[in-house]
């Protein structure tokens, strides 16, 4: 599961690749590690178009997965199986956003024999490591975040990411799945407007040659 990704890009190629209307984000990190239950900049299609704002990353997890009724939620920041009526609520488009990356890491298979830790390997859509997006979905919770030691109660606007089968070139880092990745306005619209009959084709690795193993911040 990917649990920590990279954006590293300006504000205005995020504008400009997602066509956004309205930004809301303030003004963005040029550098922005991403980790489980942060902030993150999100686009979702509003009445007045495309805004851009932050959002915290990790969906509100299934209540029979928490460890009691009033514990904080960490959240769900990857979510495979839409046909769960839990996710499936949030699948039109109104709770649809896309994330914008430029890569995104997952845990090696091996680990190092002197720190025993397990590599941590990027993935971009080439040695560049150009804008993408996530295909995700949203939605505004009210409950408490955080930890027994950290709780943030009160109302949150939360995202996660739809994962898919791994391609050829994730596959031997993690076997089990990659993020869904769009790559073209044309996709992005489908995701954002388009009816779940036709999103979820969207559902799907993205191709072998579309993506590189790299180095983080090159």
């Amino acid at each position: 599961m990917c649990n920590l990704y990279n954006l590293t890009t300006n504000q205005q190629a995020i504008r400009d690749f997602v066509r956004i209307t309205y930004d809301a984000a303030g003004n963005l990190e040029p550098d922005l590690d991403v980790y489980p239950d942060r902030a993150a900049p999100v686009v979702r299609q509003t009445a007045a178009g495309r805004e851009l704002s932050r959002m915290t990353w990790g969906m509100p997890t299934p209540p029979q997965f928490l460890k009691t009724p009033d514990a904080p939620d960490t959240g769900v920041t990857n979510i495979r199986n839409t046909t769960s009526p839990h996710w499936r609520r949030w699948l039109g488009p109104e709770n649809r956003c896309v994330i914008p990356a430029t890569a995104f890491s997952e845990y090696g298979q091996i680990p190092d024999p002197v720190t025993r830790r397990k590599p941590l390997c990027w993935f971009a859509l080439d040695e560049t490591q150009p804008l993408f997006v996530f295909a995700g979905i949203w939605t505004t919770w009210h409950g408490t975040r955080g930890s027994n030691r950290s709780p943030r109660p009160g109302e949150h606007r939360l995202f996660g990411f739809l994962t898919t089968e791994p391609n050829a070139v994730v596959k031997p880092v993690h076997p089990k799945a990659m993020p869904v990745i769009l790559t073209t306005p044309q996709e992005i619209e489908v995701w954002l407007t388009a009816d779940w009959k036709d999103a979820k084709a969207l559902q799907r690795p993205l191709a072998d040659g579309n993506l590189v193993q790299c180095r983080k911040g090159v």
